[in-house]
């Protein structure tokens, strides 16, 4: 969480919070929960509170530059938290949307698997969408994106993305008539990772390239080993909407 993300499809993080709890089995393996067990810095699960991230990490992301490499800075958030979850305070949502507000210069990427949620937490200005706010949703296979996806494909907002990451068996984006601008796939990693084949991907990407959606393919396991933004096919995927 910070100004420089390893995060490959962005280019900072900021948590508001930490905490959250399982909601699919995409949450199996969370590499925030297991940050969360090591450092001790938040609990987990239903019945653990949220921990507030204090007034110095909000007031640091205001001092950050604009642009990176000629572009808006992307912010992904919530990286150790989701935006609407239940058990976060509502107050700091509302905190949250106003720093939002208040950095029309950045662009904010938030990521949800509880696109359920959205309707009810969005703040009541949302209209037809912040500018500066990307929304997206997990989706590790074609259950949760035909769940998830039309949930978000009916909320307003400039760019709607899917992080098809873990990707647990394989997806497709034409049964529904709407479509993402912006697909993000990737394997999963870590310790008991499960595979995931790289003729998802073609597949995906193939789809992608003929409805327009934007295409980024964050990583893959080859030889039990991690590549991150591979090639596939003899080229790089890392577009952007």
């Amino acid at each position: 969480m910070g100004l420089n993300s390893a995060i490959e499809w962005c280019d900072s993080s900021f948590s508001p919070w930490t905490g959250c709890q399982k909601v699919s089995p995409g949450c199996d393996h969370c590499y925030a929960e297991a940050w969360a067990e090591r450092y001790k810095f938040c609990g987990w699960g239903p019945h653990a509170e949220r921990r507030f991230s204090g007034g110095k990490t909000w007031s640091a992301i205001r001092r950050w530059s604009p642009l990176v490499d000629g572009h808006r800075r992307r912010i992904f958030s919530a990286e150790l938290a989701d935006i609407f979850d239940n058990k976060a305070h509502p107050i700091w949502r509302s905190q949250f949307f106003d720093l939002v507000r208040e950095t029309p210069q950045f662009d904010w990427l938030i990521l949800t698997k509880r696109p359920e949620n959205m309707a009810r937490m969005l703040p009541s200005d949302w209209g037809s969408g912040y500018p500066n706010v990307w929304l997206g949703v997990t989706a590790e296979d074609q259950p949760h994106y035909d769940r998830r996806w039309p949930i978000l494909a009916a909320t307003p907002a400039p760019v709607r993305f899917v992080s098809y990451e873990p990707a647990l068996g394989p997806l497709s984006i034409a049964r529904h008539e709407t479509k993402p601008d912006w697909l993000i796939a990737g394997c999963e990693s870590g310790r008991g990772a499960r595979p995931s084949d790289e003729d998802w991907f073609r597949a995906i990407r193939d789809e992608c390239l003929e409805t327009g959606t934007a295409f980024f393919l964050k990583q893959v396991m080859r030889n039990r080993r991690k590549v991150s933004t591979p090639e596939l096919d003899g080229r790089q995927w890392t577009q952007w909407p």
